[in-house]
């Protein structure tokens, strides 16, 4: 029998933008996976919890153990806001929670948002921690999303997301493979942020830009992109390699906004040319860079007329992620297998999650 769950996703990504909700049915036929997204919506982060995430790998550890059960509980009023919005019964809650420390070469993988008091404060059940089991297993924990595009977007030669960190994922030699390529929307909102702007909308101002050649040259040298996949970066990384490059540039907003861009498209455009096995391609944008439209011509231009550049509907490349996360939800209440170790270097797949039940 056809199986049907009821599930919400969450998601916060690295680009600090806010909380992500998708109620998602995720249909199950016995041979095929498919999806509805019912209702969605994003909560928009206050300055002061932005920067409380921002900020989290400063904290000592019992202040970071303190925000992860506070968020926690901000996660589960949200979801139950949500719920009681829309007359939701659903079968659980599958929570990504926010990514505060990402060491997966010692081991180490960290998301805040505690799935206790997250059940607690929703009253559901919740699916969370997708990532410790696959470091634990010897795996980056990273990137997640590629079941999803293995279950549900096949169709595509390639799935690129555009959240803070741009990730691929795509099929080699008959094995689903994925790696964070680098750098998105976390360095371009971290040059709009020190100019009291949210974003660049749409790219106008990066369009407005001319390439400073140092900070390129600089950008494009980063170790992380010689270093063989499977592979995945963080925020520490971002902090630590990348905005000292950004802060020592002496240019303008306009300027550095349209080095970032040129330096993500060539990232992106090596990563696709280098594994493509067709002549043709069809590359599926989603994550809030797909709504950068100078990003996506640049992207276009650089890529060439042989790769389509596909951008889906807007509640997609929003809430893709979240969707992802319900499926993950769906697997791991199933006890099937919803982290790929092709995509992640670990020893084994894995059916990963841990659930909690609220009381």
């Amino acid at each position: 029998m056809p199986k049907n769950y009821s599930i919400v996703g969450l998601m916060s990504g690295t680009s600090l933008d806010g909380l992500d909700l998708a109620h998602c049915h995720i249909i199950d036929d016995g041979t095929t996976w498919s999806f509805q997204i019912k209702k969605s919506k994003s909560v928009p982060y206050t300055l002061e919890m932005q920067t409380k995430l921002k900020d989290s790998i400063y904290l000592s550890a019992d202040e970071l153990l303190c925000f992860h059960n506070e968020y926690g509980t901000w996660l589960g009023e949200q979801a139950g806001i949500f719920i009681g919005e829309n007359e939701l019964a659903i079968d659980c809650i599958a929570s990504h929670g926010h990514t505060t420390h990402h060491q997966p070469e010692k081991g180490l993988t960290f998301q805040i948002g505690s799935g206790q008091h997250l059940a607690n404060a929703s009253g559901c059940k919740v699916v969370c921690d997708f990532r410790t089991n696959d470091v634990a297993l010897g795996g980056q924990g990273a990137p997640l999303v590629p079941i999803g595009d293995q279950l549900f977007f096949n169709a595509y030669d390639f799935c690129l997301n555009l959240g803070g960190i741009s990730n691929i994922s795509f099929v080699k030699n008959g094995q689903r493979l994925a790696f964070d390529i680098g750098l998105a929307n976390m360095v371009l909102n971290h040059i709009t942020r020190k100019n009291n702007l949210d974003y660049d909308e749409g790219g106008k101002l990066a369009q407005s830009g001319q390439v400073n050649v140092s900070m390129l040259d600089q950008l494009n040298s980063l170790e992380f992109y010689s270093l063989p996949h499977p592979k995945s970066i963080g925020y520490e990384w971002f902090v630590k390699k990348v905005v000292p490059i950004v802060d020592k540039t002496a240019d303008s907003m306009e300027n550095l906004l349209c080095t970032a861009i040129h330096h993500i498209v060539q990232q992106i455009a090596f990563q696709i040319e280098e594994n493509s096995s067709r002549s043709k391609n069809k590359v599926l944008v989603t994550g809030g860079g797909a709504l950068n439209d100078f990003l996506i011509s640049t992207l276009s231009n650089a890529l060439g007329p042989t790769t389509e550049v596909v951008v889906p509907s807007k509640q997609l490349i929003e809430f893709k992620e979240a969707l992802v996360f319900a499926l993950m939800g769906a697997l791991r209440l199933e006890e099937k297998i919803n982290v790929l170790c092709a995509v992640t270097g670990a020893k084994n797949d894995s059916s990963s999650g841990v659930v909690f039940l609220p009381n």
